[in-house]
Order: structure tokens, then C-alpha cells, then sequence
């Protein structure tokens, strides 16, 4: 006849593995999560500021302008499409872009500074407003400490 406590512990092992196999999963998702956090934050400000560069090295003015947020419905009277094409456009500085990389960015209040290399030690800022993905320059290097 078997003892009342023979059977004592029994399934211990079992218990103790199925409780590391648990948190060594939990452990992974919250570092597979904390990765795709990291990997696509403000990752539509910077697909925004990709296409104006782009439509910049297709010369299309007039398509990175309207990313400036200025159209013929809401005209941009500080910032007029002939100073921006002086800015930007074929006699500019940036009238050859050949290759460029989004190097940093940082959500600021209300926007996010895009941090853009665009080769030979040419280096610009763009400010991309996220209730409206309007690109503008940045005022900021750095996002201010209130």
C-alpha cells in the first residue's frame, strides 16, 4: 500500500519549467515590442521627408512644395513658390541631390525634427508637423527643454 506522501513533489519539474518557458516568452515579446518601437517611431514623418527629397531629386518643385503645405487652396504667403524654388530648386545648393540618409529624428511637441545627410558634409533639419505632415525647417536643432 503506498504512503500518503510518497507522491510528494511529483510534477515540481515540470511546474518550474513551464514557469521559465513562460517568462522567458514574456521576455521576448516585451523586447521584440520595445524593437519595433524603436524601429518605427516617427516613421511616417520620415517616409514624408524621403518623398520631398525625392520629388526633389525628380525635380518636381511643385509636388515638394504642396509637401510644404502650400497649395493653391492655402497659399503660403511668408514662404512664396519662387523663394522656394530659390531655396530648393535648380539654382539652389540642393539642385543635385544624388544620394541622401535619414540620419536621426526626434518627436518634439507637436512635430518631429527630421534629421536628413544629404552627402558632402551637407546636413539639413526639416520640421514635419504630425497632425498635418507639413514639412518645414526646423527651428530647433535639438527639442527644446521646457
Amino acid at each position: 500500500m503506498p504512503g500518503y506522501l510518497d507522491r510528494y513533489g511529483e510534477g515540481y519539474e515540470e511546474r518550474a519549467k513551464r514557469r521559465r518557458l513562460i517568462l522567458a516568452l514574456a521576455l521576448i515579446v516585451v523586447v521584440v515590442a520595445a524593437g519595433l518601437y524603436f524601429a518605427l517611431r516617427n516613421h511616417r514623418q520620415k517616409a514624408q521627408v524621403s518623398q520631398f527629397i525625392e520629388l526633389l531629386q525628380k525635380h518636381d518643385y511643385a509636388a515638394a512644395y504642396r509637401l510644404w503645405g502650400c497649395t493653391e487652396s492655402k497659399p503660403c504667403p511668408d514662404y512664396t513658390f519662387s523663394k522656394f524654388t530659390e531655396d530648393w530648386g535648380p539654382q539652389s545648393k540642393y539642385a543635385q541631390i544624388a544620394a541622401f540618409k535619414i540620419a536621426k529624428s526626434k518627436a518634439c511637441g507637436s512635430g518631429v525634427i527630421v534629421t536628413v545627410d544629404l552627402g558632402q558634409n551637407r546636413e539639413e533639419r526639416f520640421w514635419v508637423e504630425s497632425s498635418e505632415m507639413t514639412i518645414g525647417y526646423s527651428p530647433w536643432s535639438v527639442c527644446p527643454t521646457r
